[in-house]
């Protein structure tokens, strides 16, 4: 299975595993809740995905590599302790608790979530002597003489024995205790991930011409050659950086991100050519749309490969400022109530309390931030939302104080003010995308109507990625797009959809 099937997969069994009868007791009792095991090559995602589940689902997360756990760290270190036997007192060995287990317990005394995923990664690299204790461990969900907290449930991962030296190969005891999960890499998937996450164009462009690129893993003469999800990710955002700082890219930095000398190679020249295609076609003059006639006619004769990546870059910004647009509506829209609180009051009180009220509010929200950081359920989104409307709150608080307002309500209509003032901008900036969308096709309209057999597949791909991006679906939804909502129904994408497919695998696009 692909890694979002399997993260549906273990999304369904958490349910089940916390589902709780009339008594308040968990269905499923902890002997027969058994550990899910994801079982698959290195960097495809499978602690990314565990991130994105207790997000998902509002509960907590504590992940560890096992590779480093020797049996002490594991189940906790012995010590002497008196007890008394009928009437006679005896030394007695104790154990400390696991560093595993009091992980747990430290995260749900910091986020005061109660339930969540303890995630136990390379769990087939323990060492030789901690391994005759996972079998207990799996089964009775106990390290050494200590419990994991009721409401936790098991997940674990690891590589098949080909990819690392170190996999202890599970016998079948231990596999007739676990639900095995085999994950294979999938870069449909991971490009739905990518649109996500922001990964930087060029690698997106690249392996959308070059799929079988995304991930590899040979042996050759010089040792093992391999290319990870992982590593694309951390080269997109090493691309970023170096781009901002104006350093120059070549394959010694593309190699330590990617051990393929073919792959670096490739892509290093692809993505010489990907800044020639940028600074040749004017990006942002097209999306002001005001492109220039050799833009027009070099796209209208130019080969597939070079279409392609002149459209992923246009629409890298065109949806980069859509993200923008919906984290800015997100924040707007969660600030509301704060200031409806206080509006609520502001007949009945001082500017001096509505300082206060504004302190506390943003110290409420810090702690809402540190509990689900705690908790490792906080997702970049809400990590930005949160921290926007603390920046707010603490700004408003600042300039209140300096603005001589005299009453309340005066202190409530400042605040207003300021919250109207970023609405205004949001309504220019979205505006200006809708301009830059409406650029989009209107430049795609006159450049990719070509004669050759892929005539009209531009047009496909763009209304296809603008409805499979969840930043541009949500853009699109909220404010509207006559040129999509035209071309979608030209080529009817809801009618059609099965076609659609079909047509862009034809292309080899998906």
């Amino acid at each position: 299975m692909n890694i979002r099937q399997a993260k549906e997969y273990i999304k369904d069994s958490v349910n089940l595993y916390l589902k709780k009868d009339e008594f308040g007791e968990y269905r499923v009792s902890v002997v027969r809740q058994r550990p899910i095991f994801l079982l698959g090559a290195p960097g495809i995602g499978k602690t990314a995905i565990m991130e994105q589940i207790a997000q998902e689902m509002g509960i907590a997360l504590v992940s560890y590599s096992m590779t480093h756990h020797t049996r002490q760290s594991a189940l906790g270190l012995p010590y002497i302790t008196r007890k008394s036997y009928g009437g006679q007192e005896f030394s007695v060995s104790e154990y400390t608790m696991s560093e595993i287990i009091a992980s747990v317990y430290d995260t749900m005394e910091a986020s005061g979530i109660r339930e969540g995923i303890l995630f136990l990664d390379e769990i087939n690299c323990v060492s030789e002597t901690l391994a005759p204790s996972m079998l207990q461990f799996l089964q009775y969900k106990v390290f050494g003489r200590h419990r994991v907290p009721e409401g936790w449930i098991i997940v674990t991962a690891g590589n098949p024995p080909e990819y690392n030296k170190s996999v202890r190969e599970f016998d079948v005891v231990t596999l007739d205790r676990l639900k095995v999960l085999e994950v294979e890499p999938d870069y449909r998937i991971w490009k739905e991930y990518a649109a996500e996450k922001r990964i930087h164009s060029a690698v997106v462009n690249y392996l959308d011409l070059k799929k079988d690129h995304f991930y590899c893993m040979e042996m050759t003469v010089k040792g093992r050659s391999y290319v990870t999800a992982r590593g694309w990710e951390d080269l997109s955002q090493i691309l970023t950086l170096y781009e901002e700082e104006q350093l120059p890219v070549d394959e010694t930095l593309v190699g330590q991100y990617l051990r393929n000398e073919k792959v670096v190679r490739e892509f290093t020249a692809y993505y010489d050519l990907y800044n020639k295609y940028k600074k040749d076609y004017q990006i942002g003059e097209i999306l002001s749309g005001k492109p220039s006639v050799q833009a027009i006619a070099r796209a209208r004769e130019a080969a597939f490969d070079e279409r392609l990546s002149l459209l992923g870059m246009l629409l890298d910004k065109v949806q980069s400022d859509m993200k923008e647009i919906m984290e800015q509506a997100a924040f707007l829209s969660d600030l509301r109530n704060p200031l409806k609180m206080i509006g609520n009051n502001a007949s009945q009180v001082q500017p001096e309390q509505i300082m206060d009220m504004l302190e506390k509010q943003a110290e409420g929200r810090k702690k809402i931030l540190e509990n689900l950081q705690a908790a490792n359920t906080l997702s970049d989104g809400d990590r930005k939302k949160h921290r926007s409307v603390i920046a707010f709150l603490e700004e408003s608080k600042k300039d209140l104080y300096t603005s001589g307002v005299r009453t309340g309500e005066e202190a409530y209509d400042f605040l207003k003010e300021r919250y109207g003032r970023k609405v205004e901008k949001m309504k220019r900036e979205t505006a200006r995308v809708q301009q830059e969308l409406h650029a989009l096709f209107s430049f795609a309209e006159e450049a990719f109507s070509g004669k050759d057999l892929s005539s009209g597949n531009e047009m496909l791909i763009l209304v296809t990625e603008l409805t499979v991006n969840s930043y541009s679906s949500q853009f699109i939804a909220s404010f509207g797009s006559p040129d999509y909502k035209k071309h979608n129904e030209e080529l009817m994408l809801t009618e059609r959809g099965n076609d659609i497919r079909a047509q862009i695998a034809e292309l080899n696009l998906d």
